[in-house]
């Protein structure tokens, strides 16, 4: 029993890593500058293609929606995880709320049945994901009433991939790694549909924007990172997103932070340099320090041994956190006896901080206000 336990407290949270150091982490960020290679390229609908590992990880395809002129926002997401390399699970999930009353938020989290993912895209019994061309993905999605959604999504602008394949590899060995994360993005997207929910009797018409993430997590979550900051800005004529993670001390405490920005047709940056400002935290009653106000900065890319007062700021997306959709804990639903040890084994207390908020981007001077859905993640200390 107690070898049983301990193999699920691995599964769920684990126990703390040795210190491996820097040299266990090989980030996408340092393949960019060892292999002298573009900070990014153009994705294709091979990237997108499921990857489905046999080892214990989670997938996703993330679709962040704004329609600007109705003032709602929400994400559609299916979750593909493997535990261990012997139990595969799904879910769709999907979240919907007015703006200025995100208490009104319709959410929803199904189990999906008889699931099966093929090349980039994925069904399951009532639910369909799919690609069309290399630039429409068309969700249909009838697995709960309180959130039927039917959106057609198509990218408006090229799609980005960090590096070679966007992948950050851990272990002492690139070439055999125990450990990776992947992102990979369609940033600036329009979108158009409906969504109907029995338990509102209501149903929407939408028009709007939308970015599109697709992210491969190939270990347990706390040993990957102990911190999250998203950013997924869009306003009328920009797009702007922003990704990064801190590892905890066992890969030595290593950010990795991508970022782009784009206009309604092209890239306009796509920078590895790029810096998360928390301005006036607060220690909450959970006892993480959430940010009242958050800055985005997006900066020059330099060579390695370029001085520091290099770094040039090119735009900054910012704004105050006064509206907070959510915190998610993500630890809910595991059984209290074993939140308790693995809080008190691994230090891992994950709680996840939703914002949506009027933001503010400053592209080279030209500045707009749109809207911002963000996550801080606090994982472990």
């Amino acid at each position: 029993m107690l070898r049983m336990l301990q193999s699920g407290l691995s599964v769920i949270a684990g126990t703390a890593e040795p210190e491996y150091g820097r040299e266990a982490i090989h980030t996408v960020t340092d393949s960019v500058v060892a292999d002298s290679l573009p900070v990014y390229r153009e994705t294709t609908v091979a990237d997108f293609e499921w990857q489905k590992p046999g080892y214990t990880n989670v997938e996703t395809q993330t679709f962040y929606f704004v329609d600007l002129k109705q003032n709602i926002q929400g994400f559609a997401q299916v979750i593909h995880s493997n535990v261990m390399g012997v139990h595969t699970t799904a879910a769709f999930t999907f979240k919907f709320f007015p703006i200025d009353k995100p208490e009104e938020q319709i959410w929803t989290q199904t189990t999906l049945e008889n699931f099966r993912a093929e090349g980039p895209n994925f069904y399951a019994d009532n639910l369909s994901i799919e690609i069309s061309g290399d630039d429409t993905y068309t969700i249909k999605s009838h697995v709960n009433d309180d959130s039927i959604v039917e959106l057609e999504v198509k990218r408006m602008t090229p799609g980005v991939i960090f590096g070679k394949d966007g992948m950050t590899l851990y272990g002492d060995d690139k070439a055999n790694p125990w450990g990776s994360m992947r992102h990979l993005f369609w940033p600036r997207c329009s979108v158009k549909g409906t969504i109907k929910s029995a338990a509102k009797k209501q149903s929407w018409t939408i028009d709007g924007f939308t970015m599109f993430v697709m992210a491969i997590q190939g270990m347990k979550p706390h040993h990957a990172a102990k911190s999250w900051n998203f950013l997924n800005f869009q306003s009328e004529n920009f797009a702007a997103v922003q990704m990064e993670f801190t590892t905890p001390r066992s890969y030595a405490t290593t950010k990795v932070n991508i970022g782009l920005i784009t206009d309604n047709e092209k890239i306009i940056t796509a920078t590895i340099n790029n810096e998360v400002v928390h301005k006036d935290p607060v220690v909450d009653e959970v006892g993480w320090p959430v940010p009242k106000e958050i800055e985005f900065k997006y900066l020059k890319d330099k060579k390695e041994e370029a001085p520091a007062e290099d770094d040039v700021v090119i735009a900054t997306c910012s704004g105050k956190l006064d509206s907070l959709v959510e915190r998610v804990d993500v630890m809910a639903e595991i059984p209290q006896f074993v939140k308790n040890i693995v809080s008190g084994v691994a230090g891992a207390k994950p709680y996840i901080y939703q914002f949506c908020n009027e933001f503010e981007i400053d592209v080279d001077g030209k500045q707009e206000k749109g809207i911002s859905f963000n996550e801080v993640t606090f994982i472990s200390e």
